[in-house]
């Protein structure tokens, strides 16, 4: 496994996996990559991602992807499906580049984004000699991200599809009559429960203040702009970061208050 002669001192390559710490898979991929592209940057993204779980894995793609520049590689492994038919797949998003089996990873900056190209990763030549069938993020997934990053074209690594797995979960949320209704989408490392009531869907200004937030049916109160704005242990309706409604507790913790995923509703007229 021959190291790039290609400058890739200014290219980016994003770690994001279900891995966890304790074990030695992110380590291998690394070497795998720097083996290959010894210059190049990786950013470790999370290795936390709950395992197995494909829609944990798509919305922290969706929720670092415009913070990276053009041409940066998200390598993304959360892979309950390794070792079968599955595909792997290279897109390009915003200029951005995302590495990762076809399972629903790639849903959230999918439906957010234009697709600006997407191929599936089969070309051997960018593989590792030697195949686990239980590790494609060691052997195919970080050797592919390593060879992008050295300056092989998407082409060069396979056809070109238009065909993707997605996750079966709204992007936002459905509106019956003057009501939102909301799915929880991620508990964050806080307890905080972000939804897919995004902010373009709600009033803006004044008339946003006049909304009434129910958590499984009962009144928190209305949507308000930081956590101190009610009492700690209270319950709270905000805005976050990411522009989508969050349920919190000020100073506590909401998944222990509601649940993983009660239901949440806006009324909104």
């Amino acid at each position: 496994m021959a190291a790039s002669t290609k400058d890739t001192s200014s290219r980016i390559i994003t770690l994001t996996t279900d891995f966890g710490r304790r074990d030695h898979y992110v380590a291998a991929m690394k070497g795998v990559i720097l083996s290959i592209a010894p210059t190049v940057r990786i950013v470790d993204v999370t290795h936390e991602i709950e395992p197995h779980n494909v829609i944990h894995g798509a919305f922290i793609l969706r929720q670092i992807w415009p913070w990276y520049p053009p041409d940066t590689i998200h390598l993304a492994v959360v892979d309950p499906g390794v070792g079968s038919d599955r595909r792997i797949i290279l897109g390009r998003y915003d200029g951005r580049y995302l590495i990762a089996p076809d399972n629903g990873l790639v849903t959230f900056v999918h439906r957010q984004t234009p697709a600006e190209m997407m191929h599936v990763v089969e070309d051997r030549r960018y593989f590792l000699p030697h195949l686990s069938a239980t590790f494609h993020g060691r052997d195919i997934m970080a050797p592919a991200a390593a060879h992008l990053a050295s300056g092989v074209k998407p082409r060069d690594f396979g056809r070109a599809t238009d065909c993707l797995e997605v996750v079966p979960v709204a992007h936002r949320a459905d509106k019956d009559g003057g009501v939102l209704r909301g799915t929880v989408l991620y508990a964050d490392h806080f307890g905080n429960l972000v939804t897919n009531i995004g902010a373009e869907q709600l009033p803006s200004g004044a008339a946003r203040a006049g909304l009434v937030v129910f958590v499984d049916g009962g009144a928190i109160g209305p949507i308000r702009s930081t956590f101190c704005d009610v009492p700690a242990s209270e319950p709270i309706a905000l805005i976050g970061s990411g522009e989508t409604l969050e349920i919190a507790v000020n100073c506590g913790n909401a998944v222990e208050r509601f649940g993983p995923a009660p239901k949440v509703t806006v009324k909104i007229e």
